[in-house]
């Protein structure tokens, strides 16, 4: 080997995966103690009823339940702020987060200031928070971002539109339950975004400068379990095994952000979310290609893992944008030409652009978003 292989790795928790798991949420809950739980979630999700089979299976278990279902898409410091409140006002001691990557980074940012109290703002980075924190547990329904499996809150500043990353090992979920059936409910839509971003996920990690022997394992699981069952999950929804699949494929990609980090995709994302109202998963569906494409000199070979080349890479996560019906250019998403440099200034100021295998400036990354347009 060229270079000593080097890397810190903690893994996190105990990840149960099961069809039907949810209806075990009480039985887990009752090995991290307590007995008074917030159930942080999302409006949408009361009609497929998963909030309500949690609360029931607590409840069952012997926990009084509290809800909070104002998280909102991209949570900003007053969805956790508010979400404070309703904790304090019930004196939790267990934090439940069913839904999406949203509200499970709402559900840890609750955790840091209801246990350390401050703003969002005091713990962006990571290991700023000085007082333990509330065990909790985990439940994705989305087959996406895989929050479930990472330390970090990823939460909006309203001000700037910015997401501030706020990491620590304590808030990270004791337990991830991983229940396939939960995410038989997806719209098409939703299935659809999550899907491309968790593929972003383990493309990205496989490259960025932190990637190490053990997170690479993750990426190239993930990879493997998303690429041939995402077109599967769009076809036939109600195809339980791949949906499994995708959901196992989210988490090894989460696993492998936590053990390394991103690319300059998601600095680019963000910044189509913030000024156009872009849903994340589209505006990676948007950038990743092109990514690829300008990562290639610097990382061909791990490239050739997943496609052969960089170039059959960025042409099979074109065409599974395009199975998704997401839009493939940015000027069908409606960005304005004119608004690219500033979007390139934006992007370059998101950490997950340090990271990035091939090294980015501003005038790269407008490169990178005017060969999208």
């Amino acid at each position: 080997m060229a270079t000593l292989p080097a890397f810190d790795l903690q893994p996190l928790g105990r990840v149960v995966c099961e069809a039907g798991a949810l209806d075990r949420l009480g039985e887990l809950a009752r090995s991290l103690g307590g007995s008074r739980a917030l159930l942080v979630t999302d409006p949408g999700l009361e009609q497929a009823g998963h909030p309500q089979r949690a609360a029931e299976s607590l409840r069952k278990a012997g926990y009084t339940v509290t809800i909070f279902d104002r998280v909102k898409e991209n949570p900003t410091e007053t969805e956790v702020a508010d979400g404070v409140a309703v904790a304090k006002a019930a004196s939790i001691d267990l934090i439940v987060a069913v839904g999406g990557g949203s509200s499970m980074d709402c559900a840890k940012g609750i955790n840091f200031l209801y246990t350390n109290g401050g703003r969002m703002a005091d713990y962006k980075g990571h290991d700023k928070a000085t007082k333990p924190m509330l065990p909790s547990i985990g439940v994705p329904t989305t087959s996406g971002t895989g929050s479930e499996a990472q330390s970090y809150a990823l939460i909006t500043d309203a001000s700037s539109h910015m997401k501030m990353a706020c990491g620590d090992k304590k808030a990270a979920f004791r337990i991830s339950i991983l229940d396939p059936i939960v995410t038989l409910s997806q719209p098409r839509s939703v299935t659809a975004v999550t899907g491309i971003d968790a593929v972003a996920h383990a493309v990205e990690s496989l490259v960025c400068t932190k990637a190490n022997p053990v997170s690479r394992l993750y990426s190239l699981a993930a990879w493997r379990h998303l690429e041939p069952n995402f077109e599967t999950v769009l076809r036939e929804p109600e195809n339980l095994p791949a949906r499994a699949a995708m959901q196992i494929g989210s988490h090894f990609a989460g696993m492998a952000i936590e053990a390394a980090m991103l690319g300059v995709c998601h600095s680019c994302a963000n910044p189509l979310t913030a000024h156009y109202g872009i849903t994340h998963g589209t505006a990676i569906g948007l950038m990743l290609p092109h990514v690829v494409r300008y990562n290639a000199p610097a990382c061909e070979g791990w490239y050739r893992e997943l496609a052969g080349d960089a170039e059959s890479l960025a042409n099979r996560v074109g065409d599974l944008v395009a199975a998704a019906g997401l839009p493939t250019r940015l000027r069908d998403a409606n960005v304005d030409e004119g608004l690219l440099p500033l979007l390139a200034h934006e992007a370059n100021q998101q950490w997950t652009a340090r990271f990035n295998p091939r090294a980015v400036d501003e005038a790269a990354i407008l490169e990178i978003y005017r060969n999208a347009w």
